[in-house]
């Protein structure tokens, strides 16, 4: 009888190793995508003096997006309904087997704003490896309030929603606004000459 607890606590620690190894792998992999689309895109508008206010207007975009998180403390709806579809339709691969894993490579697909929000940040670290890193270090952060959270919930539940809600969307939109603001600052300072033809 005891042998049979301990295998089936090892089976639900094993599902946990899994998925979240899948999860820190999904984020890595979203992570490397966004930032090798996005240093594409800049390699591409140092070369096209067309493209420069592409470029500009991505990072205008990405500011907008920032200020709003940090005025309304919250995300897009947009953004929420468009995980929640996604969600609907990876959920019963779940039950499949190896599920667990591929569940956990999936995540990165999940209604969350803040994984979005960093998934920008990510997009503009430099290149596809610091995206990775970039991601993958969220993914340990944010695992560890995966593994804790159903621990701290029972005892700290309204303290964190209220900390969460009034500051935790403000600081990432800040955030944005920063890494936005920083990459106008240096693409208006690095080629004035594409500005002043």
């Amino acid at each position: 009888m005891r042998w049979a607890r301990c295998s089936g606590g090892g089976g639900a620690i094993r599902r946990s190793a899994a998925f979240h190894a899948g999860r820190l792998a999904g984020y890595a992999g979203a992570g490397a995508l966004a930032a090798l689309a996005l240093d594409s895109l800049a390699w591409l508008t140092t070369q096209t003096t067309a493209l420069r206010p592409v470029w500009t207007l991505l990072h205008v975009a990405v500011m907008a997006w920032g200020l709003m998180m940090l005025l309304q403390s919250r995300q897009p709806a947009w953004v929420e309904q468009a995980g929640r579809a996604v969600w609907g339709r990876v959920r019963p691969l779940v039950a499949a087997p190896g599920g667990v894993a591929l569940a956990g490579v999936l995540w990165a697909l999940m209604p969350c704003g803040l994984l979005y929000s960093a998934l920008l940040v990510a997009a503009l670290s430099g290149g596809a490896l610091q995206g990775a890193l970039t991601m993958a270090m969220f993914g340990l952060g944010s695992g560890v309030w995966l593994l804790a959270g159903p621990w701290a919930w029972g005892r700290l539940r309204n303290r964190l929603d209220l900390m969460r809600a009034q500051w935790g969307t403000r600081v990432a939109g800040g955030l944005l606004c920063a890494v936005a603001a920083w990459a106008l600052w240096m693409g208006l300072t690095s080629q004035p000459a594409l500005w002043c033809r």
